[in-house]
């Protein structure tokens, strides 16, 4: 059960259900600059889609960072962050890509040429602004799409979500000078690539440092390395839209995307939360504080007053 006494904004629309698109909470009350998003953990999936979904089943269970809300909020509340958290689902639309990142193959209604775009070279692998297939499961969807599909989850989902994640770290930093973005996300089990090495249960990715300072990313490597556990810097995972638009370390805007392994806080199979979770909770709340205080050095030393004082 998560605390309370922070106030819950809900926001956009998801088309067909009428359901708040995500949810933000404890800007004004947080004790620190940070902001914890979690933008593939929406899970409201209207009728519609579920029955346009080939293999509801297993297409959700790949397509979902599978219960990493929970992960954040529990996060948040430990480190005293606030929370963006999506509830439309990834297969609608992915935050992480930008608008025109779109296999216009899927679109019924393309207008000539659309497919051809260099701009949605990444969409045509299958996991574009709507995924279109994913490993081991191919084609996802029973039907194409239209245009206003299109233009009606920007709209209602994409857009609002941006807005609210760009007013959210305007506030903070207003409040503090500073604010931080931790794009949580969480990955299947990575290939041990030699013998006898590691497990990478974390990957910290900065776009190859365009978004944030290399101290920060430094800190947050350092902190897992401390910590003996297995990390990784930028690879397989660098970050998407999400840090390329809202990371601007030289206006004091700092974001970091950090993957976490499912093996850490789910089942076997990747569908439920596990007993695990409460201590990978505590670890990625003391790494959140840890940054905070990267972001903010001398602030409390200094007396300054704190932004929930």
């Amino acid at each position: 059960m998560h605390g309370d006494s922070r106030r819950e904004i809900s926001g956009g629309l998801i088309p067909g259900s009428g359901a708040p698109a995500f949810s933000i909470r404890g800007v004004r009350e947080a004790r620190i600059p940070v902001l914890i998003a979690a933008p593939h953990a929406g899970r409201a999936y209207p009728a519609e889609i579920e029955a346009g979904l080939r293999n509801p089943g297993i297409a959700k269970l790949r397509l979902e960072d599978r219960l990493v809300d929970e992960l954040a909020l529990l996060v948040a509340d430990l480190a005293g962050a606030a929370t963006l958290v999506a509830h439309a689902p990834r297969a609608m639309i992915d935050l992480n890509r930008a608008p025109d990142d779109l296999d216009w193959s899927m679109i019924e209604d393309a207008r000539p040429g659309s497919q051809h775009s260099s701009a949605n070279r990444r969409a045509r692998s299958g996991l574009g602004l709507v995924p279109r297939r994913v490993a081991g499961v191919g084609e996802i969807w029973r039907n194409s799409l239209s245009q206003n599909d299109i233009a009606d989850r920007l709209a209602g989902i994409h857009e609002p979500y941006h807005r609210a994640l760009t007013r959210a770290l305007d506030d903070l930093r207003k409040a503090w000078g500073v604010a931080l973005l931790i794009d949580l996300h969480s990955m299947p089990p990575l290939r041990v690539r030699h013998p006898g090495s590691r497990a990478t249960d974390f990957v910290v990715g900065d776009r190859f440092g365009a978004s944030c300072d290399d101290h920060v990313a430094s800190r947050a490597l350092n902190f897992f390395a401390q910590h003996d556990r297995g990390v990784a810097h930028n690879r397989p995972y660098a970050g998407g839209y999400i840090l390329d638009r809202h990371g601007r370390p030289a206006l004091d805007l700092q974001a970091l995307q950090l993957e976490v392994c499912r093996s850490l806080y789910l089942d076997p199979r990747f569908e439920s939360l596990s007993p695990r979770l409460p201590g990978l909770a505590r670890l990625l709340a003391e790494l959140v504080r840890a940054l905070a205080d990267e972001v903010l050095p001398g602030r409390r030393e200094e007396g300054l007053p704190l932004a929930a004082e």
